[in-house]
């Protein structure tokens, strides 16, 4: 069994014991969707601590567009909820990349691809570098924006 489901296992019971609804109900959240991940397909199998990274990912990316839709929609309550819930999701999440080492990253997949002269044709071979350098600790669309910047 993964480490890290257990630590939001562990962590869920604490956030009960405590009383703490954010954090309880947004963990059981998480919880739900790793399960589901693992039923979901032909065959249930155990999902691995990356696995579940990419599923925290998920999560939290859910969070921050429904944050979004919610502040432009003036729910603002309903807004501040959905980024609390993401801040406990990213609490889990590996250390996030910044602007810059996503752009050393970048900068690196070009010149090991040699896409530097083929301008945007080169995009889905330079993000197929890049993407598993960056999974669970950035968010795709940035990575991408830096990609067209540079080869653009």
């Amino acid at each position: 069994m993964s480490t890290l489901k257990d630590r939001l296992r562990t962590d869920l019971t604490a956030s009960m014991k405590a009383r703490d609804e954010v954090r309880s109900s947004t963990l059981r959240m998480v919880l739900t969707a790793i399960t589901n991940a693992e039923v979901s397909g032909k065959v249930q199998r155990e999902l691995t601590d990356e696995d579940i990274i990419g599923v925290l990912s998920t999560e939290a990316k859910k969070r921050r567009e429904a944050a979004v839709a919610f502040e432009e929609g003036n729910r603002p309550e309903m807004a501040a909820k959905e980024a609390a819930e993401g801040e406990v999701i990213a609490g889990y999440l590996p250390e996030q990349l910044t602007e810059a080492e996503i752009a050393d990253l970048v900068t690196s997949a070009i010149a090991q691809t040699g896409a530097a002269g083929e301008g945007m044709r080169a995009m889905g071979k330079v993000m197929g570098v890049v993407t598993p350098q960056v999974k669970g600790r950035a968010d795709g669309g940035a990575v991408a924006a830096e990609v067209r910047r540079q080869l653009g």
